[in-house]
């Protein structure tokens, strides 16, 4: 932080801030927009492309900003940034065709949509910010592979949890310690709540009931710990992780087999421990010369160590996840090489025959994490890429989809990148 906020001023005091283009104009971007223009040094949102032009609009109007023209390619954008103004469009191309823009933040929660973005961004020499786990978990393996060709960056976000669990396992391991446990931490998970269940939640905190309900019924955290297996290859202890309940998030230690965490390390999550919201990682550290200044420091009596973040603030430290691509070529989140642990698509009632599966988070199914060569051999069906697809048998409850369960919709992107990351890793 003290090198990126250093970097930042230096872009600050050249009058040459980082320039930002959005992908979506939701919940997450509307903070994204006002963080980064109203609190951040030496960087700018300069256009927002949405399929609602409004929405965009508002985003911008809601961070201050006033004047904002309506583009219709990369060129006018380029124009109205040397004029100072912000831009809206609905297609996120002009956005990535931008010769002044530097780095694209997809922020919309779409896999076969958020896909096209990214490759378009590739091919116009663009780094790419994801604020979008379902993507990442899905094809994030396949497209750092097109972003390396492309020599750009793709990486998930500061902020939302695996840039966080990444941030303090980088830190851990700086520090001499051995993780061996990426942890997130949970407060409620039902895998039967339904956008009808949460949609009070959902208005009272002006979010869509889907995304809320993909929180509580556990696929975004399925979601989100597959893109840190993927990062640390660490791989699931169990299908659907163990989800140890405990009251402080220091018990971690005591609540995990230590003899598995030392078999290569694992993904997991604790349930109910306080303090809510934030992350953990479980470091080793054996040296009987250190282990009296850890006990020292209130650490523990080790040789296991719990190392906690106690918040995550996604639309406030996402900013920061550009910076470190443009200034410094530095993914807070990446692939390591193929996927590690997948999340697959499971029954959440009866689905019958000539259905039409829904969206994460939806009424039909909720996602369960398990390890990608179990996945591969069963043929689960990917949660990402369940959306639409027509059910072609009964599925009862609670029962795993397999791909010959389904009929999956003709000509989509995320389908080809998904075939093409089962080639490439084998």
């Amino acid at each position: 932080m003290i090198i990126l906020d250093s970097a930042l001023q230096r872009r600050a005091d050249e009058g040459n801030p980082i320039r930002i283009g959005i992908v979506g104009a939701g919940y997450i971007a509307r903070g994204l927009t006002l963080q980064i223009n109203e609190f951040h040094t030496g960087m700018r949102v300069c256009g927002i492309s949405n399929r609602n032009i409004d929405a965009a609009g508002f985003a911008f109007k809601q961070a201050g900003v006033e004047k904002i023209v309506h583009a219709n390619s990369g060129k006018q954008i380029d124009d109205a940034i040397n004029k100072g103004v912000s831009c809206v469009t609905n297609n996120p191309d002009d956005i990535c065709e931008s010769e002044l823009i530097e780095v694209i933040i997809e922020a919309t929660g779409e896999i076969d949509f958020g896909a096209k973005v990214c490759l378009k961004a590739f091919e116009c020499q663009k780094h790419v910010v994801l604020m979008n786990a379902e993507l990442d978990a899905t094809i994030g393996p396949i497209l750092q592979v097109y972003a390396k060709k492309a020599g750009v960056v793709v990486t998930n976000a500061d902020g939302d949890q695996p840039g966080v669990i990444m941030n303090l396992f980088r830190y851990v391991q700086s520090i001499g310690f051995k993780p061996v446990l990426a942890g997130n931490m949970k407060g409620l998970q039902d895998p039967y709540r339904t956008p009808e269940t949460q949609r009070a939640f959902a208005e009272t905190h002006k979010q869509k009931p889907h995304m809320v309900t993909s929180f509580a019924d556990g696929s975004k955290i399925s979601m989100e710990m597959a893109v840190v297996a993927n990062a640390t290859g660490f791989r699931v202890g169990k299908r659907g992780m163990y989800g140890h309940k405990c009251e402080r998030v220091e018990q971690a230690v005591d609540v995990f087999d230590h003899k598995e965490l030392l078999q290569g390390g694992i993904v997991d999550y604790v349930l109910g421990a306080q303090p809510g919201g934030g992350v953990f990682v479980i470091g080793h550290c054996d040296n009987p010369v250190q282990t009296p200044y850890m006990k020292y420091y209130k650490m523990g009596d080790g040789p296991f160590y719990v190392f906690y973040t106690p918040y995550h603030l996604p639309h406030i430290e996402g900013g920061l996840t550009a910076a470190r691509a443009v200034l410094f070529e530095d993914a807070a989140t990446k692939p390591l090489a193929g996927p590690v642990a997948e999340v697959f698509a499971v029954a959440k009632c009866e689905i019958e025959k000539g259905e039409k599966i829904d969206y994460i988070g939806g009424f039909k199914t909720y996602g369960v994490l398990d390890n990608s060569d179990t996945v591969q051999i069963e043929k689960l069906l990917p949660l990402g890429l369940a959306n639409d697809c027509i059910v072609i048998r009964d599925i009862p409850k609670d029962a795993p989809l397999t791909l010959d369960d389904v009929t999956m919709p003709e000509g989509r992107l995320c389908d080809r990148l998904w075939e093409e990351q089962l080639k490439y890793f084998n």
